[in-house]
């Protein structure tokens, strides 16, 4: 497993793992290639739906040559001396930054200096930027703008809210989780592992509602081609997930049938050195050591770094299913069918229910081999998964069919 970067450099370069990369979570990572994908493939469906007359443009009024603002120089001045503050904090006392980045990027620790020095240059080149432009007598400019020049804004609307919804729906999913987030919800919530997928999507989805209507933009064809592509951007993200060993992984596995044509580990895998420290210490490990560690106050890491040299040594005993390799492999598929059929269907909102009826059934399929806390509900037990996967799958079923007779009775006899 690869927990940060420094493990991954390790295995392809023979670097030493928990070096400086080791700031660079690989959950965090692939979560952000994950945002890159769907703003890729959002940007190419609404500029497709632009160019065939779906979407239209609104008229933006554009200043030319405008001086710089006061609120502009202020914004770019305080950004400036977080990125000194905080970086001077990095650059002179890393060893310290690399054993709690979270920790110590929201704590008041910093560098003043830098953060000064920095915070001014970023004021000075604004203001420089803007008065070399300016002109005697500013001008306002109509122009043209199409939704597809505004997904860098819907992809950080998305991000910023979708991580949100799935930290707090994670944080609530089970009386563990809700006692964890209380003792320490700092800690909790910028934790590299622990998102609720459907908390994501229900608050992401809310915001994304708020915040077309405030672009006009329509929105059952915003939604059709936001469809495909936050299903490719899941594909993704398993992949950091898995990589990661964050801990979604599936229960132990059954022995690997005679007709399994594919490697053992996709069968069944052990997620050594897993970004929670889950499971039993690695062979590689002074067992007798780490037993002595384990009476004093000390965080995982520190205790594998003492009796293992790395500051994740555990791996799952026995095997698990590796669950996010094959919501993967599901969630490409699924992606793969939608792009092909969205130019098939053009009833405005058909292949945004769609990708609701596919999602729920993924999902709930997954989570029969899924590690995941059961809630009492209608007399059975469920996981929050599950009960949200089956209300997709009919609010999927209905909609669709809604919109579809919908349309033909729009249709003249």
């Amino acid at each position: 497993m690869y927990p940060d970067l420094s493990y991954l450099f390790h295995d392809l370069f023979g670097t030493q793992p928990d070096n400086w990369t080791s700031i660079f979570k690989m959950f965090g990572f692939l979560l952000v290639l994950s945002i890159l994908t769907a703003a890729y493939f959002l940007y190419l469906e609404l500029k497709r739906k632009a160019e065939e007359g779906h979407l239209q443009p609104r008229k933006v009024k554009v200043m030319i040559g405008e001086p710089a603002s006061l609120i502009d120089l202020i914004s770019n001045g305080l950004y400036g001396f977080v990125m000194g503050f905080k970086g001077g904090l990095l650059v002179q006392n890393f060893e310290v930054f690399q054993a709690d980045p979270i920790g110590k990027l929201f704590s008041w620790e910093g560098n003043w200096i830098s953060g000064i020095v920095l915070g001014i240059a970023f004021t000075a080149i604004h203001w420089w930027s803007k008065e070399k432009d300016k002109l005697p007598e500013p001008k306002a400019e109509l122009q043209n703008e199409f939704p597809h020049h505004r997904v860098g804004d819907l992809a950080v609307v998305a991000a910023v809210s979708g991580v949100l919804g799935a930290k707090l729906f994670a944080s609530f999913e089970s009386v563990a989780a809700m006692r964890a987030f209380f003792a320490d919800p700092i800690g909790v919530f910028f934790s590299g592992s622990g998102l609720a997928i459907y908390g994501g999507l229900i608050v992401g989805f809310l915001t994304l509602c708020w915040y077309i209507r405030k672009l006009n933009i329509p929105f059952w064809h915003f939604f059709d081609a936001l469809g495909p592509a936050f299903i490719f951007s899941m594909a993704v993200g398993r992949i950091g997930c898995q990589l990661s060993g964050d801990g979604d992984w599936g229960i132990a596995a059954a022995d690997m049938p005679e007709w399994w044509m594919f490697p053992d580990w996709m069968w069944s895998y052990e997620y050594p050195q897993n970004v929670n420290n889950d499971g039993v210490l690695m062979e590689m490990c002074d067992a007798d050591k780490y037993r002595e560690l384990m009476g004093q106050r000390m965080m995982a890491e520190d205790r594998c770094m003492e009796a293992c040299g790395v500051k994740y040594c555990h791996e799952l005993d026995p095997k698990v299913y590796p669950t996010p390799l094959y919501e993967t492999v599901m969630f490409t598929g699924i992606g793969s069918f939608l792009w092909w059929l969205r130019k098939k269907i053009t009833v405005p909102g058909i292949i945004f229910f769609i990708t609701l009826f596919f999602s729920g059934i993924e999902r709930y399929l997954i989570e029969s081999i899924r590690v995941n806390d059961k809630i009492d509900f209608l007399g059975g037990q469920w996981t929050q998964a599950e009960i949200i996967s089956i209300m997709l799958v009919l609010i999927g079923t209905i909609g669709a069919a809604v919109l579809w007779n919908r349309r033909l009775k729009e249709k003249p006899n």
